[in-house]
């Protein structure tokens, strides 16, 4: 398979640094090496006037998976050879990376160029660790290459300011994964695009079953990550709202719809008990609860695609995710690239981000390890790579759901909170004593929302 194509040969040693490398690398101030930060004595304007060397080296920092390094050792050759005046060091992120990036930035050490995700990347623009991306992007990209990207997804790259922290890395997608042989075994319909949450919870007690007779439930219906973008899902479903789209700093959870929607999970995982709670799975990740068959069908992403089909023994399916009583959605994963606010070389860190961002890199991450692009162009091709690397498990398997609300425009992302931090503290406690332990009603969100807005 791709990830395991022989790297590119090369006449200097690869371009990798482990973080603790890096850290001494940038700390030992080397001839011509890069320090990706200042000091308390010389600005950023200062540094950014000293003279540009021959040759500047950036640190990029990226996933530490196994298939990933071999990647990027191949990319940046390409890269290298393109911009023979730009040296790329990879290091891979560190365990906890939202933590530990707020750390590094504070204290200077941050990699010029890094991917973030999720409710970090844009707390470490909120904590003023990135460039903002409008000029560059304004001067650079024009509306062919943006309008590829799901406007969703690029959107969420804006602080409510406006600032532009980021840029699209790949676009996880979130559907229903669905067991054939389960569904076949009693006897229930596959799902399909028209499903709504009616016919979502249908199908979940129609395939929760005793099947060993011992009296108790050994296959559930299905199961959901107990996370903030996958409880949002299915708010944004109901009509809700888990922030304010239009003040940052107001917390909408304490909402009828978004009350609603969270009792709605809450009440099939501890009252019907037709959708898994992690108690019932002994706290298996979702995609295993499903992989050991303990739950017909799960809530996942297409980052899970390849992992879900190496590891099954069974028929997979794959539909959109099913319509909310409100709208239909589906999230949109908010994978990026961004810059370090103090990197010396801004320009030529652009022009890294930019080739990161670009048709080649996305169609790399497609065809290694199955990543959804971000670019709608490339969803064919990357499709093409998955049947063919798999072509029997894939067999009838909508692979193009995933991409569905990115095509048709019903993709949401993250709702940010201006102190998402804190924001996402309080909620995640809340959220564990409701869903994973069922020992608190959805009603305590009203407290948490109170504690929010204060």
């Amino acid at each position: 398979m791709a990830n395991n194509a022989p790297l590119t040969t090369q006449t200097q040693p690869p371009l990798v640094l482990s973080r603790r490398g890096f850290l001494r690398f940038s700390g030992l101030g080397l001839a011509g090496a890069v320090l990706s930060a200042c000091t308390s004595s010389q600005s950023l304007s200062q540094l950014r006037d000293e003279p540009t060397p021959a040759v500047i080296q950036l640190v990029y920092q990226d996933w530490r998976t196994d298939w990933f390094p071999p990647m990027v050792q191949r990319l940046l050759a390409e890269f290298h050879d393109e911009h023979p005046n730009i040296r790329v060091f990879y290091t891979p992120d560190p365990e906890n990376v939202g933590e530990v990036m707020l750390s590094d930035m504070a204290s200077g050490t941050a990699p010029d160029v890094f991917q973030g995700c999720c409710d970090f990347f844009p707390i470490w623009a909120q904590r003023g660790g990135t460039v903002d991306l409008r000029d560059y992007v304004a001067a650079d990209l024009d509306d062919a290459t943006i309008s590829d990207w799901s406007p969703a997804q690029y959107d969420a790259f804006f602080l409510s300011s406006g600032e532009q922290f980021g840029l699209p890395k790949y676009h996880g997608g979130l559907a229903l994964y669905y067991n054939k042989d389960l569904f076949d075994a009693y006897d229930v319909a596959y799902p399909t695009g028209d499903w709504d949450h009616d016919d979502y919870l249908d199908a979940m007690f129609l395939l929760t079953q005793d099947r060993d007779g011992d009296g108790r439930i050994d296959l559930f219906g299905s199961m959901v990550d107990i996370a903030w973008e996958r409880i949002q899902v299915h708010v944004n479903g109901w009509g809700g709202h888990l922030v304010d789209p239009d003040d940052p700093t107001l917390c909408r959870m304490n909402e009828p719809a978004a009350l609603a929607a969270m009792e709605w999970l809450r009440a099939r995982m501890w009252d019907d008990r037709v959708m898994a709670n992690f108690l019932a799975v002994q706290n298996k990740e979702t995609r295993q609860a499903f992989v050991d068959q303990n739950i017909a069908m799960v809530e996942d992403g297409s980052w899970a695609l390849k992992d879900i089909i190496v590891n099954a023994d069974f028929r997979i399916g794959v539909a959109p995710f099913p319509a909310g009583p409100s709208q239909r959605v589906t999230l949109a994963t908010t994978d990026g690239f961004g810059i370090y606010a103090q990197t010396r070389y801004p320009d030529a860190a652009w022009d890294l981000l930019q080739f990161l961002t670009g048709e080649a890199y996305g169609r790399a991450m497609a065809q290694a390890s199955f990543l959804q692009p971000a670019r709608a162009s490339l969803v064919e091709s990357w499709v093409d790579f998955i049947r063919a690397d798999y072509p029997e498990q894939t067999a009838g398997m909508d692979i193009a759901a995933f991409a569905d609300g990115h095509l048709k425009g019903y993709s949401v992302t993250a709702e940010i909170a201006a102190n998402m931090g804190e924001v996402a503290r309080l909620t995640s406690a809340a959220w564990d004593r409701i869903f994973k332990l069922g020992e608190a009603p959805v009603e305590i969100m009203i407290d948490v929302c109170e504690q929010i807005n204060a």
